[in-house]
C-alpha cells in the first residue's frame, strides 16, 4: 500500500493534505522512526513525542524561508523524514550517513546544528534580529524542550528576547517530565481564543488607548496588565515568560493538529516575542518508551515487539558502571563524598550512585556552569564534590574550572565520561579536547586510565588527592581485565613501565595503552623491540621515567584519543624541549586539526590512524627509516 510519506519530498508536500491526512501521515512518521531506530540505534523517545508538533510547525511555517531552530536536535528525525531524507534515514548515525543531529552541511532546511542543549533561543534571536536589520520579512522559530530550560543560556537568550522586543516564536516541547503544568477547559480556551487576530488586535488597541489617556492611561494600561498576568498565573505556568516579556500562548495539545495549526496561524500576526507551549509525551505512540523514556531516550538496536535490545549486555562492566561502583565503596569510606551531575544520572553512572546513597546525590539539570560552582561552594565546607559529566559538555564549564576551582586550588574532582571519539553521536558529542582545556590550568591533575580496573584506584586516588583533579575514561566496555579487591592510591604523576624494548618507546595514555602494547606484540614478530609506557598522568608527567627511558632509546611514538593539537603528545614534546633532549625522533599519533565525523569507534580510531594497526605501523616505519639512514651513514663513511 503507497504511504503518504512515501509523496513528501520537502515541507511544501504538506499543505496539499487535509487534517486527516495529517494525522495519518504523523503515524507513519512514527511507525519509520520506529523501524529504523530499532535497527540502527538512535535517540528515539523525543522525536516519536514531537512528531505532530513538527507536521504542524512544518505546515504553518515555510521553511526554509522562514527559518525553524531545532534545540539539540535529537527530536527532529521527523523533521529529517519531511525535509528530504526519507531515503537516507536508514543510515543513521553510521559512518558516511546522515547525521543524528542537525547539520547546517546536511541540509538548508537544518539552519543551525547543534548537539548540545539550551542554543535555540540564542541562535533564533540572532536571526530575528539580522532579519530586522536587513528588512525581511519571514518568521524565527525555536523550538526547545522543557528540559532545556534548565540552561542558563537558554535564560539569557528569553532575557534578550524580552528586552528588544522583537518578533520571535518561542515554542516550548514541554513532554511533561520537567514543567508540571496546570491543564484544563479554561487555559486551553484561553490559548485558542486570546491568539485570534481580532483578539490581538483588540488587545493592542485596548492598550495603545489606555496609554492615550492623559494622566491616568499608564496606571490603567499596568493595572490591566497585572490583572490579565494574574489571571493567566491562575491557570496556565505562563506568568514566568510573561514576566520575561514574552506573549504566553498555551498549554495546547500536542497531538491535536487542528488546533496546533490555529493557533501557529494566529501566533503569527503577534507582534514581539512571543511563547507557545505544547503538550508532549515522550515516547509517543511506542508502549515501551511511554512506559520508560529515559531508557528510550538513546537506544542501541532493540527488538520492536519487546522494547529489548539486540544485544545483550555482556560480563565485561562498562567504565560507566566501574566508575558508579568505586564511587559507591569511596563515598561509603569517606562520609564527605557526593556526586553531582548535569541531567546526565543514567549515563555517568551517578543514578547507581543515587539510588545506593541518594542523600549526597545531586542531578542539577542542564546546567553544567551551575556544576561546578556548586561544586566549589561545597569544597570550600570540606567535601569532597565528584562532578560526572560527560568531556564534550564540560566543555561549557570552562570558566567556572579555571575561576571558581582550580584558582582556589579547591578539592573538586572531575569525573570526564564519554572522553575520546564516542561513535555514533558524532562531532558535537565527541570528548576529544579535555587534555588541552585541562592541562594548561594551574593547580589541575589529570589522569586517564588505562583500562576499568586501573579506573576504580584513579577515582580512590582522585578523591584522596587535594585540589582539582580530572580523571577521564571513554565510553563503552573495558577490556575484560581482572578487578582488584582493594583499592589503593596511586602516586601523583607516576607512570608505569609495561614493556621494555631497546628500539622503540611507544606511550600510551587511557585507551590507547592496551592497543601500544599489542601492537609492540605484533611488532615483536617482525623484529623490532617496542618499550610500552602507561603514562597515567597527562599532568603531571613522569619526567624521571620518560627522560631515563629516552636517552637509553631515542625514538618515541605517543598515542592518545585526542586531538593532536595541545594533547598529551604536545605534552611529552614541552618536556622534552625543557629537558634539551632535541635528537629524539618523535612521532604522535591522534587527531589531526579537524572535527571528526560520525562512525563506530573502531571505525574513527582507523581513520584518524591510532588503532593497533596504525601504532605498529607507525614503529616499523620509524625504526625501518632509522636504520636506513644508520646503514647508509656506515656505508658513506667506509
Amino acid at each position: 500500500m503507497v504511504r503518504i510519506l512515501d509523496g513528501i519530498q520537502c515541507p511544501a508536500d504538506l499543505r496539499r493534505l487535509s487534517i486527516d491526512e495529517l494525522s495519518v501521515l504523523g503515524e507513519e512518521i512514527r511507525e519509520e522512526v520506529l523501524s529504523v531506530v530499532s535497527e540502527v540505534g538512535g535517540h528515539l523517545a523525543s522525536t516519536l513525542g514531537a512528531v505532530e508538533l513538527t507536521v504542524a510547525l512544518h505546515y504553518v511555517f515555510h521553511a526554509p524561508r522562514d527559518r525553524i531552530v531545532w534545540d539539540t536536535g535529537h527530536q527532529a528525525y521527523a523533521h529529517k523524514l519531511i525535509c528530504g531524507r526519507r531515503q537516507e534515514l536508514a543510515t543513521l548515525r553510521q559512518l558516511g550517513g546522515i547525521s543524528g543531529f542537525l547539520s547546517r552541511e546536511e541540509s538548508e532546511y537544518d539552519v543551525f546544528g547543534a548537539g548540545h542543549a539550551g542554543t535555540s533561543v540564542s541562535a533564533a534571536l540572532g536571526m530575528a534580529m539580522a532579519k530586522h536589520l536587513g528588512g525581511l520579512n519571514h518568521q524565527v522559530v525555536a523550538v526547545i524542550s522543557d528540559g532545556c530550560l534548565s540552561t542558563g543560556l537558554t535564560f539569557e537568550g528569553l532575557n534578550q528576547a524580552g528586552h528588544l522586543k522583537k518578533d520571535l516564536i518561542v515554542v516550548l516541547n514541554d513532554n511533561r517530565i520537567f514543567i508540571d503544568p496546570r491543564v484544563g477547559a479554561v487555559s486551553s480556551f484561553l490559548s485558542k481564543q486570546l491568539t485570534t487576530e481580532l483578539a490581538v488586535k483588540l488587545q493592542r488597541n485596548l492598550r495603545n488607548l489606555l496609554r492615550t489617556l492623559p494622566g491616568v492611561g499608564e496606571n490603567l494600561y499596568q493595572a490591566a496588565r497585572k490583572i490579565k498576568e494574574s489571571f493567566l498565573g491562575l491557570v496556565t505556568p505562563g506568568f514566568l515568560f510573561e514576566a520575561l516579556g514574552f506573549q504566553y500562548v498555551g498549554p495546547i495539545d500536542g497531538y491535536n493538529l487542528k488546533e496546533m495549526i490555529q493557533t501557529f496561524e494566529n501566533v503569527k500576526k503577534i507582534e514581539g516575542p512571543t511563547l507557545v507551549h505544547v503538550l508532549t509525551r515522550k515516547g509517543k505512540g511506542y508502549e515501551w518508551a511511554e512506559q520508560d523514556p529515559v531508557r528510550f531516550h538513546s537506544v542501541t538496536p532493540f527488538h520492536i515487539l519487546t522494547g529489548l535490545p539486540k544485544k545483550g549486555k555482556g560480563p565485561i562492566p562498562t567504565y560507566t558502571d566501574m566508575f558508579a561502583r568505586a564511587l559507591i565503596r569511596c563515598a561509603r569510606e569517606n562520609p564527605k563524598v557526593v556526586g553531582i551531575t548535569a541531567a546526565m544520572g543514567s549515563g555517568t553512572g551517578i543514578d547507581k550512585f543515587a539510588a545506593e546513597i541518594p542523600e549526597r546525590t545531586y542531578d542539577v539539570g542542564i546546567a553544567e556552569q551551575h556544576a561546578v560552582t556548586f561544586a566549589a561552594g561545597m569544597a570550600t565546607e570540606g567535601w569532597v564534590p565528584v562532578v560526572a559529566i560527560y568531556s564534550t559538555f564540560l566543555q561549557r564549564a570552562y570558566d567556572e574550572i579555571l575561576h571558581d576551582v582550580c584558582i582556589q586550588n579547591l578539592h573538586v574532582v572531575f569525573a570526564l565520561d564519554r572522553a575520546g571519539l564516542v561513535g555514533a553521536d558524532g562531532p558535537t558529542h565527541h570528548g576529544t579536547f579535555d587534555f588541552a582545556y585541562l592541562r594548561s590550568i594551574p593547580n589541575m591533575v589529570v589522569m586517564a586510565p588505562k583500562d576499568e580496573n586501573e579506573l576504580q584506584h584513579m577515582l580512590k586516588t582522585a578523591v584522596e588527592t587535594g585540589g582539582p583533579v580530572a580523571l577521564r575514561y571513554p565510553r563503552g566496555e573495558g577490556w575484560g581485565v581482572r578487578l582488584d579487591e582493594k583499592l589503593e592510591s596511586l602516586p601523583i604523576g607516576k607512570a608505569e613501565l609495561l614493556r621494555e624494548g631497546k628500539d622503540i618507546v611507544i606511550v600510551g595514555i587511557g585507551s590507547t595503552v592496551i592497543p601500544a602494547l599489542r601492537a609492540a606484540e605484533d611488532l615483536a614478530q617482525l623484529g623490532i623491540d617496542a618499550a610500552v609506557v602507561n603514562a597515567r598522568f597527562v599532568k603531571p608527567l613522569d619526567r624521571e621515567l620518560l627522560v631515563d627511558l629516552l636517552r637509553q632509546v631515542p625514538r618515541l611514538i605517543t598515542v592518545e584519543d585526542h586531538m593532536l593539537k595541545g594533547g598529551f603528545g604536545s605534552a611529552v614534546l614541552e618536556l622534552l624541549a625543557d629537558e634539551g633532549l632535541s635528537e629524539i625522533k618523535v612521532r604522535r599519533l591522534g587527531i589531526t586539526d579537524r572535527f571528526i565525523p560520525h562512525g563506530t569507534q573502531d571505525q574513527l580510531k582507523k581513520i584518524c590512524a591510532f588503532d593497533q594497526a596504525a601504532i605498529a605501523q607507525a614503529a616499523l616505519q620509524m625504526v625501518r627509516e632509522e636504520k636506513k639512514k644508520k646503514e647508509g651513514w656506515e656505508r658513506g663513511s667506509a
